[in-house]
């Protein structure tokens, strides 16, 4: 059994009265609480989750912490290209969306401080990882480039939409000069598809293909 005190955390969107990717979130929680051996809770997370769908445009994070679950609502974050550093809190693997997240409240800290919008995290070994809350891309002519899982990132809801939506996409080892002049963008199930507007202080390149990409991302009713 999982130790106590630990928990898992999915943070998922409210669109148009309905929650896009409410069975991949809770799809993602039950692989993880079976790998990590954690308490269920006993009454069904879809059933608690679905009433919230009527709040209008708005943030869910639902926490699993032995045996219960809450749900929490939030307001939306800014949705415009944000400016990024490149942190130097190093990352660390994070296959599961769980409550310790110790080094992305410290990435986030950091560019607070640096009067950036977020941070982007790399590995020890200075491969590019994922952002605090997002997953990365950028276009590289005519393909498509993610960090790989392998990596210990998070195997993200927006990140599974992307893949999907793009035919050619190489998941690799990629170091943070390989970012250099390339036309960047975040993903996640919250804010879907944005623009990443610059890295450490460099104006990053606009592409069509992100706002197609992003007029896209959200599935029809």
């Amino acid at each position: 059994m999982g130790k106590p005190g630990y928990g898992l955390i999915e943070t998922m969107r409210v669109r148009e009265g309905r929650i896009p990717f409410l069975s991949r979130h809770l799809a993602r929680l039950e692989r993880s609480l079976n790998e990590l051996d954690l308490a269920r809770p006993a009454h069904g997370l879809a059933a608690l989750v679905t009433p919230f769908a009527a709040t209008g445009d708005a943030v869910l994070r639902i926490e699993v912490r032995d045996g219960r679950a809450n749900v929490t609502v939030r307001a939306l974050p800014p949705l415009a290209a944000p400016a990024l550093i490149a942190a130097s809190e190093p990352h660390q693997p994070y296959r599961h969306k769980t409550t310790e997240r110790d080094c992305f409240v410290d990435a986030a800290a950091e560019a607070e401080r640096a009067e950036a919008d977020d941070a982007l995290l790399l590995t020890q070994d200075g491969l590019v990882a994922e952002g605090t809350v997002w997953n990365l891309f950028w276009w590289d002519d005519d393909m498509l480039r993610t960090p790989a899982l392998d990596l210990g990132i998070l195997p993200g809801i927006g990140r599974e939409r992307v893949l999907e939506l793009v035919a050619r996409v190489d998941q690799g080892r990629y170091a943070r000069r390989q970012l250099a002049g390339k036309s960047l963008f975040l993903a996640n199930a919250v804010r879907g598809v944005v623009p990443i507007a610059s890295l450490d202080g460099s104006p990053t390149p606009a592409d069509l293909r992100t706002a197609e990409l992003a007029g896209r991302f959200w599935p029809a009713a």
